[in-house]
C-alpha cells in the first residue's frame, strides 16, 4: 500500500514552518494515542503514520531529501538514510515536547543548562507592645543568613581544585529517560541539577560554598500595624540555587496582651471601675489613652456596663485615613471590707431609698415587674 504524503498526513502545507509542523503533531498525536484509544488499531496505524511523518519533517536533512526525491529519498532501503533515528526532530525530543507541556517540564531546547531556583522565603516572629503597634518605631533584628564561604571563595571546592563537569548529564543538570513512547527529563541524580561535581570538596563549607552566619536586619515598623500582619524584606530570604534569586524575608508581628486595653481594629476597649459613690452622683474622671490621660464628665445615675465612646482616642490603622476610638465600659465597684460606721450608713441609705419607692431603682422595678408577668 502506498504511502500518504507527509504534510497531508500532518494536514500542513508544504512550506509550513517547523512550529507549525509541531504544533499540527501535537495536536494528532493526542488525538491517536494508543493510552486515548486502548481498542482501536486504525488510530494505533494512524499514531504511527503521524510519528514517522514528523520524524521526517522536523529533521532539515531529510526533509530537504523528501522535498527532493518522496519517500524514496527517506527509504532506509534505497540508500536514502532514513528511518526511525534519533536525530535532530526524533520522535523523543517531540513526545518530550508534548508531555513537557502538559505536565510542566522542559521540552526540546528547554534545558539547556543547570536549573535555577529561586531561594526559600523565610519567616521571623517579632512581638512588640500595643503602644509601639500605635505608634511605629525602627527597630534591628537578626536572622540567620547564607554567606560565600571565604576559603573557596564560593566554588565549594578545596582550594587549589576546580568543580568539573558532570559526566551523567554534560553539565546540563538534566537527563532524559525513554521509557517507551514516553521521554522524561529530570534533574541529574549525580550533580543535583548544577551540572558540576566537586570531586575535593571545601572543608569549610562542606563542598557548599557557603556558611551560615546571622546578619542584622533594620526594619522599619509602621504606624498602626496589626496582630498577624506581615513585613516582607525583598531578598533577605534562602540564596537562590545554581544564581538563582534569593527568597525574601516575612517578619510576622505579635502584638503582647495589654494590661488595660484590648484592641479590635483601629477601636480600642477597656474595662474603667468607679466607685458606687460616683456612679450615683455622677461628675469627671481621668481616662488613659495611649496617647496620654483625659477627663470626662459621667452623668447622676450611671449604671454598671453603661459604655462611653472618646472619639478618635483609638490607634489610626496602618490602611486608615483616621484614628478609631476607645470605649469605655464603665463597672461599678462594689465596696469592700466595710468598718462598722459605714455599714451603719448603707443600712440607713438602703431605708432611705426604699422608702422613697422605685424611682431610686428604675432597673430593680423593671425586673421585679417582669418576673411576675412570667408568674402569672
Amino acid at each position: 500500500m502506498a504511502k500518504r504524503d507527509f504534510y497531508e498526513t500532518l494536514g500542513v502545507a508544504k512550506n509550513a514552518s517547523e512550529d507549525e509542523i509541531k504544533k499540527s503533531y501535537r495536536k494528532l498525536a493526542m488525538k491517536y494515542h494508543p493510552d486515548r484509544n486502548p481498542d482501536s488499531k486504525e488510530s494505533e496505524e494512524k499514531f504511527k503514520e503521524v510519528k514517522e511523518a514528523y520524524e521526517m519533517l522536523t529533521n532539515p536533512e531529510k526533509r530537504e531529501a523528501y522535498d527532493r526525491y518522496g519517500h524514496a529519498g527517506v527509504d532506509p532501503n534505497m540508500g536514502g538514510g532514513g528511518g526511525f533515528g534519533g536525530g535532530a526532530g526524533g520522535f523523543g525530543d517531540a513526545f518530550g515536547d508534548i508531555f513537557g507541556d502538559i505536565f510542566g517540564g522542559g521540552g526540546r531546547g528547554r534545558s539547556s543548562g543547570p536549573q535555577v531556583y529561586r531561594g526559600a522565603d523565610l519567616r521571623y516572629n517579632l512581638e512588640i507592645t500595643l503602644e509601639q503597634a500605635a505608634h511605629g518605631f525602627d527597630t534591628t533584628i537578626r536572622v540567620p543568613s547564607w554567606d560565600k564561604c571565604d576559603t573557596c571563595h564560593g566554588s565549594g571546592a578545596k582550594p587549589g581544585t576546580s568543580p568539573v563537569t558532570c559526566t551523567t548529564c554534560a553539565g546540563h543538570g538534566q537527563v532524559r529517560m525513554q521509557q517507551g513512547f514516553f521521554s522524561i527529563q529530570q534533574t541529574c541524580p549525580k550533580c543535583h541539577g548544577t551540572g558540576k561535581i566537586i570531586p575535593e570538596p571545601c572543608a569549610a563549607c562542606a563542598g557548599q560554598g557557603r556558611i551560615k552566619r546571622n546578619k542584622t536586619l533594620e526594619v522599619k515598623i509602621p504606624v498602626g500595624i496589626d496582630n498577624g500582619m506581615r513585613i516582607r524584606s525583598s531578598g533577605n530570604g534562602e540564596p537562590g540555587t545554581n544564581g538563582g534569586p534569593s527568597g525574601d524575608l516575612y517578619v510576622e508581628i505579635h502584638i503582647k496582651p495589654h494590661t488595660v486595653f484590648q484592641r479590635e481594629g483601629d477601636d480600642l476597649h477597656c474595662e474603667m471601675p468607679i466607685s458606687f459613690a460616683k456612679a450615683a452622683l455622677g461628675g469627671e474622671i481621668e481616662v488613659p489613652t495611649l496617647s496620654g490621660k483625659v477627663s470626662f464628665t459621667i452623668p447622676e445615675g450611671t449604671q454598671s456596663g453603661k459604655t462611653f465612646r472618646l472619639k478618635g482616642k483609638g490607634i489610626k490603622g496602618v490602611r486608615s485615613g483616621f484614628a478609631g476610638d476607645l470605649f469605655c465600659h464603665v463597672a461599678v465597684e462594689t465596696p469592700v471590707k466595710l468598718t462598722e460606721k459605714q455599714k451603719e450608713m448603707l443600712r440607713d441609705f438602703e431605708k432611705l431609698t426604699t422608702e422613697g419607692g422605685a424611682k431610686h431603682s428604675p432597673q430593680s422595678k423593671t425586673w421585679r415587674d417582669k418576673v411576675k408577668d412570667f408568674f402569672e
